[in-house]
């Protein structure tokens, strides 16, 4: 492969950062010849109850990609397995964080998963994702630097909360810019996973679960979500502002719809939501 083929890129008009992965085109999609996650698989091939490994078909150099299993079970989402396996899933997210983020050439870890064919999802079997980036992203820097000038996490509207519990509030953002999305964060500060009690945990574990049954219910047809944890760099600074909390959106307008992002949008960086707020939460209320 062409040292062209793989590396990072800096727009040199706009800034904008990307990524050139063009090994990743190679990768199985929707692979017909077994589950490579089932147990007995070629990533699972001995009994487990969740995992973490290298991902073969990395978008970062240097072992930074890795995939973590929820479950053994291949026809199950995570909010399907409940709240005490969505425990042991953010126990894992915290261990992989901590080791990753202990590494010199780690300055952030960033937790995702695409939920579905229609967001990028190769493989059905429940999973997400762990890159390990060498530099704060820019995404995570902006939410950093407006958090650390005075910017506000939570919203206190109850016409947008979805649910509020055990020190946890998930709502909808008041500008959210999918038709589908939610915010989840605990109303104390906490900077990242790893900083999380055990009770924390589980109810994190909790409310999660519960939001995502949501988004999976919303409509009739099974709805494609995407979700990403926000929290502290480890690159060593103080970052005392960080404030943990997962976004979690769908692309999706209607049963079946998709939102497509348009021209004027891209254009002009302002986005155009279909879905007001308020009629966000009413849907995902109704859906729990």
């Amino acid at each position: 492969m062409r040292d062209s083929d793989r590396g990072t890129r800096v727009d040199a008009l706009t800034g904008a950062v990307v990524r050139v992965a063009a090994d990743r085109e190679r990768r199985p999609n929707l692979p017909s010849d077994g589950c490579p996650f089932c147990v007995g698989g070629l990533e699972s091939p001995e009994p487990y109850t969740v995992k973490a490994f290298p991902n073969r078909w990395p978008s970062l150099d240097g072992d930074r990609c890795e995939v973590v299993l929820y479950g053994p079970e291949h026809d199950r989402t995570l909010a399907e397995m409940g709240p005490e396996r969505a425990r042991e899933v953010i126990d894992l997210w915290a261990d992989r964080t901590e080791v990753l983020g202990r590494r010199d050439d780690v300055a952030y870890v960033l937790i995702f998963e695409n939920h579905g064919a229609e967001v990028g999802a190769s493989i059905l079997h429940a999973h997400g994702q762990v890159f390990a980036f060498a530099e704060v992203p820019p995404v995570p820097a902006g939410v950093l630097r407006r958090l650390r000038v005075g910017a506000q996490l939570l919203e206190d509207d109850p016409s947008l909360v979805v649910v509020e519990r055990d020190g946890w509030r998930a709502w909808v953002p008041s500008a959210p810019t999918q038709p589908l999305q939610v915010r989840v964060a605990p109303l104390e500060r906490r900077p990242d996973l790893p900083s999380l009690s055990g009770c924390e945990r589980d109810a994190l574990a909790s409310v999660l679960v519960e939001v995502l049954g949501a988004f999976e219910r919303a409509f009739a047809s099974p709805v494609p979500y995407l979700f990403w944890v926000v929290q502290r760099p480890t690159d060593g600074r103080c970052w005392s502002s960080a404030w943990l909390h997962l976004e979690v959106s769908s692309p999706w307008r209607a049963d079946g719809v998709l939102r497509h992002v348009a021209g004027g949008e891209l254009g002009s960086g302002v986005m155009i939501n279909p879905v007001p707020p308020e009629q966000q939460c009413l849907l995902l209320r109704g859906s729990r």
